[in-house]
């Protein structure tokens, strides 16, 4: 750390600096709350959309249970075709937002295949789509888990450290800069003094 320069000039200095951090400090601290509600709110859909896979899981295993003694080949079957995620800004964070995805059914035999392979394909087309629904929301909690980890790293500095020592070198040149105009007065009245 650079020494401090006990003069005028540098008290001025340090409370400009103080001004601008005492400013930036409730800007910081609201970024930081709204990331935390938005952060809680991320973490909220991810754990609905696991359970909603949990869901739909146990729902495909009561639904078609004949799929079990089957010896189709389902390989193919549904296949992810595009994913449409944009951006959205929380606070200056930009974050994955799923916009929808295209699934692709393969072809095949209405006539030589089970009646049950239509509700199959449904199903695995809604488990594609939440499956990537999962996917996107763990990106979106990392990425706002890392976000509120970096604001609040800055709010620290401010609270803790920038505006505490801030105000310690005020007070330290504020000290110093007193005791010169007390010397001063001293050393003045000492001279006039002499003169008498």
């Amino acid at each position: 750390m650079a020494k401090l320069k006990l003069s005028k000039s540098s008290l001025q200095f340090q409370r400009t600096q103080l001004k601008l951090y005492e400013k930036l400090l409730p800007s910081l601290d609201l970024k930081r709350r709204q990331l935390l509600i938005e952060h809680k709110k991320a973490q909220e859909v991810l754990r609905e959309a696991q359970a909603a896979v949990r869901r739909l899981a146990d729902q495909i295993g009561a639904e078609l249970p004949m799929m079990a003694g089957t010896e189709l080949s389902l390989q193919g079957l549904v296949s992810l075709k595009d994913v449409r995620i944009s951006r959205d800004s929380i606070a200056g964070v930009r974050v994955p937002r799923l916009d929808g995805i295209v699934c692709e059914v393969a072809p095949y035999s209405l006539l030589a295949t089970p009646a049950w392979i239509d509700r199959l394909a449904d199903r695995l087309r809604d488990a594609a789509e939440l499956q990537v629904r999962v996917l996107t929301s763990q990106e979106r909690v990392r990425i706002l888990s890392q976000a509120v980890r970096r604001i609040t790293q800055r709010v620290n500095l401010f609270e803790r450290i920038l505006i505490p020592v801030t105000k310690q070198n005020i007070k330290r040149i504020q000290i110093y800069l007193g005791d010169l105009d007390r010397e001063a007065v001293i050393r003045s009245k000492l001279s006039k003094a002499k003169h008498q």
